[in-house]
C-alpha cells in the first residue's frame, strides 16, 4: 500500500499471519519509538482511550510489543528518493525506476 505500519502483538503471533515476500517484519529503533509514543499520547488525550491509557501505563514493555512493518517495495521507493537527493539527481525518475523494478 506504500507506507509504514506499526502493529501491537504481544502475542508474537503476526510473524506467522503476514506475506513475508512482500514486507519485512523490523523492531522499532529510537525514531520510530518517539513517533509511536506521541501518537498514542496524542490518540489518549483526544479519544479518551481506556486502551492507550493501559499502554502508556506501562509504555517502557508496551512499546516492545510493537513491530515495524516495512513493505519491500515501499523501501526501495524510500531508497531511492534518499539516494536521489544526496546524488542531486531527479527524485520522480528515481522513484519511478524504483517502482517499476
Amino acid at each position: 500500500s506504500g507506507g509504514i505500519a506499526y502493529v501491537y502483538d504481544p502475542g508474537r503471533r503476526f510473524g506467522s499471519m503476514v506475506n513475508l515476500e512482500m514486507v519485512e517484519l523490523e523492531p522499532l529503533d529510537d525514531e520510530d519509538r518517539h513517533w509511536l509514543l506521541d501518537i498514542v499520547e496524542r490518540h489518549r488525550a483526544e479519544t479518551d482511550s481506556d486502551s492507550a491509557a493501559r499502554l502508556l501505563e506501562r509504555w517502557g514493555v508496551s512499546v516492545g510489543d510493537f513491530v515495524k512493518v516495512m513493505p519491500r517495495d515501499y523501501r526501495r521507493v524510500l531508497e531511492a528518493t534518499r539516494k536521489a537527493v544526496e546524488e542531486g539527481t531527479s527524485v520522480d525518475a528515481a522513484v519511478m525506476a524504483a517502482a517499476h523494478g
